[in-house]
């Protein structure tokens, strides 16, 4: 039903876009924000057959997929909220000092667009991280066109987004070319736009294979370009001596919920827990067999992913020192086996294959012979989206070595928590080391994720007619500013 784009359509649709670049960027921040809060109300009016179209793309329930929906209509709404206020913008001003020798100049700097960006949206989250999801309501703020190319998993829920997109360009009267959504089920269109000389940054989510092609081939060309490449990572949950022996049964019950919630399909699912191997372990490892087997499987988001984690888990669960924890009852095709695994620190340190992500309800359970053995896994882990240690307070005193080793692999790290659930706010940071992300300073959830798309210019001895609203002396826009060193939104007199 949906034909890979061709070459001289792609090319069609990258010259609308850079066209429309350069009328988008000279629209006002509030021009900005109403383009998203009606793109908000566009995906609000689709009403039933969103979901019921997402429902038989993706498997997932109703519920799920309502929700999901909410918080991409609350992406859209708080990131042109932020876009209004202009923090993202980072203006900055430092005014003439003719006095000094030789004589200080006006300088002036602010953040600016780069220029059309692509969007590569994920498998499973097909509305909040896809089509209209963050990356594209990011770079609308930051004012770049998108093109998105559609996620074959969900084209057809993709194609009714983009309709949203479109009806809210054209109530807005945005310029043609604002928005473009394409398709390609291989890989070939996504590596004809990361080569195109028109696009200017890249925003992905999905697989580290997928991600790292992106980068790989952004970075060949003449001209490299930024890829912001969100990839997964298998989320370390650390579970420190007194906490497993104080809380275990609370503990276990936690954890499972985490593994198993979304039928695993999560970037932030815990796929290792690592634990000091006592006589307090067995108990938890037992509560924690019972929880899980007691939570019923579903059908995984598409066959594809569901014959990638059997594939993965078979790999995971035949390599040497691997015990499987859990029963290994057969479930029926597009489900998947809800499994826990457990193995050695020595082992897991020896054999870097276990430290791949397995991306659905799996996790491995590393047994560490003593807190040495525990500080070494940390040490030997590579980047991660998250990092948790469940402990009590008494455990963080004595495990200070650990906390230095693991903040420094993780964008965010996670106190007695589970790393599912990605609150979508300013002090959230959704990215991490490498291989967990291909830039670690930037984060796709929450505001701050507007700055990917744009990049400081700085304005000297200008006048104050020919400078930019954000910079002018009356500071029109009532924007935080950082004149000659200090916080303010005051006029420049």
């Amino acid at each position: 039903m949906y034909n890979d784009n061709t070459t001289a359509e792609l090319e069609e649709v990258m010259a609308k876009a850079v066209n429309a670049f350069h009328q988008y960027k000279t629209y006002s921040l509030a021009q900005r924000a109403h383009f998203m809060r009606t793109i908000a109300q566009e995906i609000e009016a689709l009403g039933d057959e969103l979901i019921q179209t997402a429902m038989a793309e993706t498997n997932l329930p109703e519920a799920r997929l309502q929700g999901e929906r909410g918080r991409t209509m609350f992406q859209l709404n708080s990131y042109a909220d932020a876009t209004e206020q202009g923090n993202w913008l980072e203006a900055s001003i430092d005014t003439a000092v003719a006095e000094k020798t030789p004589p200080k100049p006006d300088l002036r700097k602010m953040l600016v667009p780069l220029g059309p960006v692509v969007v590569f949206g994920a498998s499973n989250f097909p509305f909040a991280y896809s089509t209209a999801g963050g990356d594209t309501a990011c770079a609308f703020a930051a004012g770049c066109p998108v093109v998105v190319k559609a996620h074959p998993a969900h084209a057809k829920t993709s194609t009714l987004m983009a309709s949203a997109i479109l009806k809210a360009a054209e109530k807005c009267n945005m310029p043609e070319g604002i928005f473009s959504h394409v398709y390609g089920a291989g890989f070939e269109v996504g590596e004809f736009l990361a080569k195109n000389d028109a696009v200017k940054a890249i925003g992905f989510t999905g697989s580290f294979g997928g991600g790292k092609a992106l980068f790989d081939w952004a970075n060949q060309r003449k001209n490299p370009i930024p890829v912001f490449a969100e990839m997964g990572s298998v989320n370390p949950v650390f579970i420190l001596p007194e906490k497993v022996a104080t809380e275990g049964v609370v503990l276990a019950k936690q954890m499972a919920g985490s593994v198993t919630l979304g039928m695993g399909q999560f970037c932030t699912n815990p796929g290792l827990i690592i634990v000091i191997d006592n006589e307090d372990l067995p108990g938890f490892l037992q509560n924690l067999k019972t929880e899980i087997e007691s939570i019923g499987t579903a059908k995984m988001l598409h066959p594809g992913i569901a014959a990638n984690y059997a594939e993965k888990l078979d790999k995971a669960l035949t390599q040497k020192g691997v015990e499987l924890l859990t029963d290994t009852a057969e479930v029926e095709e597009g489900k998947g086996l809800i499994s826990l695994a457990t193995t050695s620190g020595a082992n897991f340190l020896a054999n870097p294959v276990l430290h791949q992500e397995v991306f659905g309800p799996y996790s491995l359970i590393i047994k560490c012979a003593d807190e040495q053995e525990l500080l070494a896994v940390a040490k030997a882990l590579e980047g991660q989206l998250t990092a948790t240690l469940m402990a009590s307070v008494n455990d963080i005193r004595a495990h200070q070595e650990l906390l230095t080793y693991v903040q420094d692999i993780c964008g965010r790290l996670i106190f007695n928590n589970v790393p599912t659930g990605v609150d979508v706010s300013l002090p959230m940071h959704h990215g991490g080391p490498y291989p967990a992300s291909t830039d670690s300073r930037f984060t796709s959830v929450g505001a701050d994720g507007i700055k990917r798309f744009a990049r400081p210019l700085s304005y000297q001895n200008w006048d104050n007619e020919f400078l930019p609203a954000e910079l002018k002396n009356e500071n029109p826009l009532g924007i935080w500013r950082t004149v000659n060193n200090e916080l303010t939104k005051d006029q420049i007199n």
